[in-house]
């Protein structure tokens, strides 16, 4: 319950942050964090469940939201992880940008890649 309610905070920080401030300046702050080693899949598991139920509780909690979030909860405990952006493809004159967190091989948060063009990656 701990593990959430410091979810739901982070979360509703950085959403507030993305809302008052640009993206590289809150991705600045998450990034000033040391994080140089590899995440357990239960570590993985456990951010990934946490920010997704809390982001079901901020509005406006966006994937790009989420992912920061994300990042940030790893890098608190040492985790490497990176923001990869991307657009979707086909999408004609509508452009739909879409985040994913991270962590080595495995996606945290954001779904599948699958129909995304990759843009740029942001790591910790």
């Amino acid at each position: 319950m701990l593990f959430l309610a410091r979810c739901l905070m982070v979360v509703s920080a950085v959403r507030l942050a993305l809302t008052l401030s640009s993206y590289n300046r809150v991705r600045g702050a998450v990034t000033r964090l040391d994080a140089t080693h590899d995440a357990s899949v239960a570590d993985l598991r456990l951010v990934a469940w946490g920010v997704a139920a809390a982001a079901r509780l901020v509005p406006g909690a966006t994937c790009l939201t989420q992912a920061l979030a994300g990042q940030y909860l790893l890098a608190r405990q040492g985790n490497a992880s990176k923001i990869s952006i991307g657009i979707e493809k086909g999408t004609g004159s509508t452009l739909k940008a879409h985040a994913w967190l991270m962590s080595g091989n495995h996606i945290v948060l954001g779904g599948s890649v699958n129909g995304f063009a990759h843009l740029v990656d942001h790591g910790s």
